[in-house]
């Protein structure tokens, strides 16, 4: 008879003993302590001891006759059941040997603590079907934080027994079909890594949204990691490449600061449930990361450890001691939602329509969904809710479990990506908006809504219903395109999504998207701040806090947008067009219009090329060239390649290749090439002349046809009259094709030209085009129409 086994003496075999999360931290510290993966130390009561702890006095006869025909989506009914049986657990007496047992390992791990006055305990909750490849219970049972003195442990692990009768535990059972005797509970009495004073999180070792394993996910905030699990705060979120880590390169690909308004902190008591509290963090500490890149990729260095260890994706949760300064293990279990999707099946869905926002928020599932809003303010209310209903609160808690698998969607105000409702939303295959800030607030009760999270990082909310769409793609029959297919991709928060589509790699990536999207700042006034007037330079001192100085923002900035697409689509190719705003568009970033100059025709003004070399913008274009180099050159992605936009002459080219060599961007230095839009009449009529200082072309088919035609394609008076196949543009298209051809040079298009045409893109087949780089929402189609046309032809 075994109360009491050791972390140190455990290991996944043990989990019909100890459950699945005490069993993973065994092995964890069995196996991976010489592998760097540090794990608190503790011991685990065992499931035998659960089961003589229910037979005493007959409480398992007890509950059984309680659970016995209860109806668990009857939500009050089952809220009266799970009461009484916690109660009658909690109040129950332990077997005399098993707290004698529980008494004897604490005394001994008190003595041989190095703090022994001041140590506290976690007390975990740990099912023997629990952390299951193909079960999830998502935190259903408890676990209770800074208990500090035996007899509060003790009253712990009593509470911990009840709550495997917790409503959403006996709901969740009910539905998957696992009898309730079945099903034991183990308490892990694991030391307390000081992350009160720290920093706490989650981390995935493969994306939580797209499924795309060559990434940690890693989330942090401030204090004690329930805050981040529950979805009481919107954390910092990061991502590392997985690769570049392997390597010894730098590998944060993207860093977003969240706002981390409260923190979990210790109180004065040690008991149970009293023991933590909520406090208010100071803005300056809000604004700042609340952990380094080096901590960041040390955290990512034992997820893949463990990852590599179990053989599988991992959900692991994480804490950072404020005492000693080390970073700790705290759980580790399989992630059971992306890793069991189908690798050759995708999913998406796409609005057909467009609303007025009422509230947006972090996107969680990839979906779309639509319904009456309900909100519920407490969970008493959630008798009030029907299937079908979009779920809106301040942020749930397994508590909610019940109704969250009827809701058509989920909104909250608080939490991020590895949050309760997050998860759950997941799980269940519906689209979740979580830290919207004020949805309980602005969504009022009854109102239809449409909840897309089909649109990259940011999840929507719009009014009224909107039409939408789901389409499936299925990988495994998709035939051989008689051309390189490759993707425009301008939002970095979309390419690991967009990776999954079939592609040869991106063939335009717009560097202007990554800086309206991610730094919203004009580069003068960043590189120009200590100058600007005080109202302005505050206002940009409040975007850029969490970065070392205005030109650092701006370099990681970009080098993150480009990273993000680098690693989707690593090894393919990654053809990154410098910024191609025109003086209109800069200007209506922050502080533009200090710097842009009131063009009449700003299509065919101060852009590209001529913008690169003057010297009013050389400064701002090194930074471009300074954060493409450090993507390239210290974190590896050498599948970067360089475009430049709207070359005017020969000579304009020569220079800008020469100033990209200046600033460590040197034609095939570490494989490097660059391409030239080919985009201006000039460049394909001397074609061969622009190709002595490019590695090839890439076809820009908008401003080719309206500078061919003459016509402004943003006139509607015109614009009937703009047409990639026109004769005159086809004929240019022709010998831009021949030169590159002829001189064994890269030669592709990127414009809008092959996705609103299909023959367009048949014509440019037949010419010898190497790649058509299209919108991600007509690859599959224009793939499948180029193969059916080369299989009519060939035929």
């Amino acid at each position: 008879m075994t109360n009491i086994l050791w972390f140190d003496e455990l290991g996944m075999a043990d989990l019909p003993q100890v459950g699945g999360k005490n069993a993973s931290l065994g092995e964890m510290v069995s196996n991976l302590a010489e592998l760097g993966v540090r794990v608190p130390g503790g011991f685990a009561t065992t499931a035998e001891a659960y089961g003589r702890f229910l037979a005493h006095g007959d409480l398992r006869g007890r509950i059984r006759d309680a659970i016995e025909g209860l109806d668990v989506d009857d939500v009050t009914r089952l809220t009266h059941v799970g009461t009484e049986i916690r109660a009658w657990i909690e109040e129950h007496p332990l077997p005399d040997d098993l707290e004698r047992d529980i008494r004897s390992a604490y005394d001994r791990l008190v003595a041989t603590d190095a703090e022994p006055d001041t140590v506290t305990w976690a007390v975990r909750s740990s099912a023997t079907a629990e952390d299951l490849p193909d079960a999830s219970f998502a935190g259903q049972q408890e676990t209770f934080l800074n208990v500090g003195g035996v007899d509060n442990v003790l009253a712990a692990v009593r509470a911990v027994y009840a709550s495997l009768y917790n409503d959403r535990a006996i709901a969740y059972r009910a539905h998957h079909g696992f009898a309730h005797d079945d099903v034991a509970l183990s308490a892990g009495v694991q030391r307390m890594v000081r992350s009160d004073v720290g920093a706490s999180g989650v981390m995935f070792t493969v994306d939580t949204e797209s499924g795309f394993d060559q990434a940690v996910f890693v989330t942090s905030s401030y204090g004690l990691g329930e805050a981040v699990v529950q979805g009481a705060v919107n954390p910092d979120e990061f991502y590392v490449s997985k690769p570049a880590l392997r390597a010894g390169r730098p590998a944060v690909l993207k860093r977003s600061v969240g706002e981390k308004a409260i923190a979990m902190r210790y109180t004065d008591s040690r008991e149970a449930g009293s023991s933590t509290a909520f406090v208010d963090v100071p803005d300056l500490a809000r604004s700042q990361f609340s952990i380094t890149d080096a901590e960041i990729e040390e955290l990512a260095r034992q997820a893949l450890v463990i990852e590599e260890h179990y053989g599988r994706p991992m959900d692991i949760e994480w804490g950072k001691d404020g005492v000693d300064g080390q970073l700790y293990i705290l759980q580790a279990r399989p992630e059971t939602v992306v890793s069991r999707a189908s690798a050759n099946v995708i999913r998406r869905f796409r609005l057909r329509e467009r609303g007025t926002v009422a509230v947006a928020g972090r996107a969680i599932g990839q979906r779309i969904g639509a319904g009456p809003v309900r909100v519920l303010t407490d969970i008493s209310q959630m008798a009030s809710f029907q299937t079908g209903d979009v779920l809106v609160a301040d942020m749930t808690d397994p508590d909610w479990e019940p109704i969250m698998k009827r809701a058509a969607a989920i909104v909250t105000n608080r939490g991020g990506r590895t949050c309760h409702a997050a998860i759950i939303a997941r799980e269940l295959g519906i689209p979740a908006v979580v830290g919207t800030g004020d949805a309980t607030r602005t969504l009022t009760d009854g109102t239809p809504v449409t909840v897309s999270c089909a649109e990259g990082d940011t999840g929507f909310v719009y009014d009224g219903l909107l039409d939408f769409v789901e389409e499936e793609t299925h990988l495994d029959k998709m035939p051989e395109a008689p051309v390189k297919i490759m993707m425009n991709v301008g939002t970095p928060d979309q390419a690991f999504s967009f990776s999954r589509l079939p592609h040869r790699g991106v063939g335009l990536a717009r560097l202007e998207f990554i800086i309206n999207r991610q730094i919203g700042i004009h580069p003068r006034a960043l590189l120009e701040f200590e100058t600007l007037p005080d109202e302005l330079r505050g206002e940009i001192a409040e975007r850029i806090a969490a970065y070392d100085s205005p030109r650092d923002y701006f370099v990681k900035r970009v080098a993150e947008g480009v990273a993000m697409i680098a690693a989707a689509f690593a090894p393919e190719p990654v053809i990154v067009r410098m910024s191609d705003f025109k003086s209109n568009e800069y200007a209506n970033l922050i502080g533009g219009e200090r710097y842009e100059p009131d063009e009449e025709n700003p299509m065919i003004g101060y852009r590209g090329a001529s913008r690169y070399i003057s010297p009013d913008f050389r400064a701002c274009f090194e930074m471009e060239c300074e954060a493409l180099r450090h993507v390239r050159d210290e974190m590896g992605f050498t599948n970067v390649q360089v475009m430049v936009p709207f070359v005017r002459t020969v000579g304009e080219g020569h220079a800008v290749v020469e100033l990209l060599a200046e600033n460590g961007l040197r034609r095939g230095v570490n494989g490097l090439k660059v391409i030239m839009m080919c985009e201006v009449p000039t460049n394909a009529l001397l074609a061969d002349d622009y190709l002595e200082f490019f590695d090839g072309f890439s076809i820009g088919s908008n401003d080719m046809t309206q500078l061919t035609l003459g016509l402004d394609r943003d006139s509607s008076l015109v614009a009937d009259t703009f047409d990639e196949r026109d004769p005159a543009v086809l004929k240019l298209l022709s010998l831009a094709i021949e030169a590159c051809r002829r001189q064994g040079k890269y030669i592709g298009i990127c414009g809008q030209g092959p996705s609103d045409h299909p023959d367009l893109a048949e014509w440019l087949v037949a010419q010898g085009i190497e790649s058509v780089s299209l919108n991600p929402d007509t690859v599959v189609d224009t793939w499948l129409r180029l193969a059916k046309t080369t299989d009519v032809v060939s035929g």
